[in-house]
Order: structure tokens, then C-alpha cells, then sequence
């Protein structure tokens, strides 16, 4: 019998009428925000050693034939590919969640995960396979992100329903810090390895280190997981929120509008997120005379900024609403956008300054990035409809920046990477404003 019909048809008999036993069975936000984190860090590893390594090693071991430039033209391409293939992996893990249970299902997605990771740590180069060495390096990359997708669990949003009202600000936060967190993890390594081996020895063997970690990663991240969602406890819990898989159609249908309006409001964060980490590395590589070492060691302290900022936007959140605080990072951003051009064309200082003053905007508004919007849905649709929002945000909003800001920077100037970023802060204020016309985004 699937999940949805043993919810629906028979639910678990007793569990829910009779007295749990406090130390047995109860479950408290801060347990889940614990599991979340864990999670957003081994996927934001990944993400982030794939990203990485489209700057500093793809543009050599897969594309020798092309400039340093094309190259990471190429790979910024192939990086787009795992953002297009989540949400075809969340609807495809989505049958075998209904149809297997959440286990089965992240077993499933995990393995497949550290299985294309593994396969990029063991690829040949060009040198060896020619453009069967690309084409096998974008079907691992396509491999990836569609196991991303199947990844989603739904602990995120049981975390927020079971905070308290006064602190859903606080507790959205939580779910957010794996990504600067993964980030300084994913940068640590390479700059430690880029720092220890010859250009020689690095391109050939040094950059697939990485690649073996997020597989062990992803292998602890699987236990861990699993760990929480066969619980008793915590399958209890994702019943009684309704926190269980809905029809991708009927939840278009009946959710199309706030699936719109939470992809577009996180828009500026997304853009932002892999201007100052991605992108921000490939410029320094390609357009000034910054050390790469010393340029990594700048993006971690950056991201160590970006960590006291999300925790105090928690706090700002319960104070003011998370809509209010969303919207004025918003604003800020917008702000940052017009300074960006005399930072980028500026020395190494205003290059530094633009990634740290980058990641502590980042920090406030990715905080509350995903909580402001997942608040807004009915009731039933809740777990389906925040993974659709998330990979549509995902996709539209981080998905191609690296590629896109880096073409504007090479071809049109640096202004434009400051208009690609206003028009990020223009969609999230334009679709937080249309919620609240609609009523559709509360504030808390």
C-alpha cells in the first residue's frame, strides 16, 4: 500500500489518540532543524565542488581545445544542466515517494547522487576519451541534479510548521545555513589543494579529491537522513501537518499562483548567492591578478560573515515579519547592484570589499529566502508545492547566473552584472508586493 493511501485511507491506528511518552516520542523543532542542516550541507557541497571546479580545473581537463574563457563557457553550461534536470527528478521521485514510502525513495536519490559524484572523480579527461569525456561529464552533471530533486524531504517545512509562531523567523533561518556552510567546506578543499600540488599535478589528479569527499559526504548525509524519516516519530508528525506528496497537476491547479510568487521572491538571494561565490572566482581568475589561493580564503571569510548575518536576520525576522524583512534586503540589494560595476573594475581591495559586503547582504536575505513563501500554501499541498517552488527559484534564479553574469561582464561590461542583479531584486520586491496585494503571503 502506497504512502498517500495508508494517509488518506488508514491512518496508523492509536499512535495519534493515545498519550505518547515525552522522552520516547517527542519532537522539537530544534531536532528537525539539526537533520535539515545536515542535508543543505552535503547538497550545497556538491553543488558547490562542481561549481568550483567549473572555474579552476573543468576548462583544462574537458575543454583544452577552447580559450580559458570558452572553457568556462562550457562548463558554466553543463553546471546550468543539474538546475534543469531537479524538477524533472522531483516529479520522478515524487511517483516512487507515493507509490514506496519517503525511505525507498531517498535511498534511491542519494545512491544515485553519490554515484554520478563518484563518476566525475573517476572521468578521464578530454586527453583520454575526446568529446565522450564531455558528453559523459553533462550526463553525470544531468545524473546529479536529478537526484537532487528526489532529495527533497519535507523536513524543512515540518520545521516551520512545528515552530513556534513567534519564532518560524528563527527556525526558517536554521534551514538556510547549509549553504554557506557547504560553501566554505567546497572552497576550503580546493584552496587547500590548489595551494599544495603544481598546476602539473592538480589538473591531472588534484582536482578529483573533492569529488571523492562529496561522495563520503553524501554517504553520511544518506544515514543521517534516513535516520530521522523512518522514525515513528517523525512520519507521525509529516502526517498529521499533511506534509505528504500531492499530484503535481492538482497542485499546480490548486497552488499555481503561490508557486509563481515563491519562485520570483527569492530571486535576488539566488542571484546574488552565486555572484559572489561562483562567478566572483572566475572573474578574479580571468580578469585580475588576484591570487586564486588568497581570493578562495577572501569568498570563506566572506561566507563566516554571511553565517552572525543570518543568524540576527532570524532574530529581525520574529520582530518585524519575515515579508518586511525579505523586501527590505530586497531594497538592499538593489542598492548594492549600482555599486557593483565600481567594485568589479576597481583594485583588489574594492574586489574584496565587493565579496564581502556581498555575503553579509547574502546572509540577511537568504535567511529568509525559502521561509518568507512556503508559509502561503494550503493545507494538503504544502510538501509538493514547496518543492516545486524551490526548484523553480532554483532554476530561475541560480541555475544560469554563472554563465549569464559572466558573458555580460565579458561582452557588454560590468554594469550589466549590476543590472542582472537590480533585475533579481526587482522580481523579488515585484512578487512580494503581489502577494500582499493578494493576501496570499503572510507576514509572520
Amino acid at each position: 500500500m502506497s504512502t498517500s493511501r495508508a494517509v488518506n485511507d488508514s491512518p496508523i491506528p492509536n499512535r495519534t489518540q493515545q498519550p505518547v511518552q515525552p522522552h520516547e516520542e517527542h519532537v522539537t523543532p530544534g531536532d528537525l532543524a539539526v537533520g535539515v542542516i545536515v542535508g543543505r550541507i552535503s547538497q550545497s557541497f556538491d553543488v558547490f565542488v562542481f561549481g568550483l571546479g567549473c572555474v579552476l580545473a573543468f576548462p583544462q581537463a574537458f575543454f583544452p581545445f577552447a580559450s580559458q574563457l570558452d572553457g568556462m563557457f562550457y562548463a558554466f553550461a553543463i553546471f546550468a544542466l543539474g538546475f534543469v534536470a531537479r524538477p524533472l527528478g522531483s516529479m520522478f521521485f515524487l511517483v516512487l515517494h507515493r507509490s514506496f514510502g519517503l525511505a525507498t525513495k531517498l535511498t534511491i536519490a542519494l545512491f544515485m547522487l553519490g554515484m554520478a559524484t563518484a563518476g566525475i572523480a573517476f572521468m578521464p579527461g578530454y586527453a583520454t576519451l575526446g568529446w565522450w569525456a564531455i558528453v559523459a561529464l553533462a550526463l553525470l552533471r544531468f545524473g546529479q541534479g536529478f537526484a537532487l530533486g528526489g532529495s527533497w524531504n519535507g523536513l524543512a517545512s515540518l520545521t516551520a510548521l512545528m515552530a513556534p509562531r513567534e519564532r518560524r523567523g528563527w527556525y526558517a533561518m536554521l534551514a538556510q545555513l547549509g549553504e554557506p556552510i557547504g560553501f566554505i567546506l567546497a572552497a576550503g578543499l580546493f584552496a587547500y589543494i590548489w595551494s599544495s600540488l603544481t598546476p602539473g599535478d592538480f589538473f591531472e589528479w588534484g582536482w578529483r579529491y573533492p569529488f571523492f569527499v562529496a561522495f563520503a559526504v553524501n554517504v553520511v548525509a544518506l544515514f543521517a537522513r534516513l535516520r530521522m524519516v523512518v522514525a515513528p516519530r517523525y512520519a507521525e508528525q509529516m502526517q498529521h501537518r499533511e506534509l505528504e506528496p500531492s499530484s503535481v497537476r492538482e497542485t499546480f491547479r490548486s497552488q499555481g499562483r503561490n508557486i509563481v510568487l515563491g519562485a520570483f521572491a527569492p530571486l535576488a538571494s539566488y542571484a546574488l548567492f552565486y555572484l559572489v561565490t561562483i562567478f566572483g572566482l572566475s572573474w578574479a581568475l580571468l580578469f585580475t591578478k588576484m591570487s586564486t589561493t588568497e581570493f578562495l580564503l577572501v569568498q570563506i571569510v566572506g561566507a563566516l560573515v554571511a553565517i552572525p548575518c543570518m543568524l540576527l536576520s532570524g532574530h529581525i525576522a520574529d520582530r518585524f515579519g519575515r515579508r518586511a524583512t525579505l523586501a527590505a534586503c530586497g531594497v538592499l540589494i538593489a542598492i548594492y547592484s549600482g555599486w557593483t560595476a565600481l567594485m568589479l573594475s576597481g583594485g583588489t581591495v574594492q574586489g574584496y570589499l565587493f565579496i564581502l559586503v556581498g555575503f553579509a547582504l547574502l546572509g540577511f536575505s537568504h535567511a529568509q529566502a525559502a521561509g518568507a513563501v512556503n508559509s502561503g500554501f494550503r493545507s494538503g499541498f504544502r510538501y509538493t508545492g514547496a518543492m516545486i517552488t524551490s526548484d523553480l527559484g532554483w532554476l530561475i534564479g541560480a541555475g544560469f547566473a554563472p554563465l549569464v553574469v559572466l558573458a555580460l561582464a565579458r561582452y557588454l561590461g560590468v554594469d550589466y552584472v549590476g543590472l542582472y542583479l537590480l533585475s533579481g531584486a526587482v522580481g523579488t520586491l515585484g512578487a512580494l508586493w503581489i502577494s500582499r496585494r493578494r493576501g496570499r503571503l503572510p507576514n509572520d
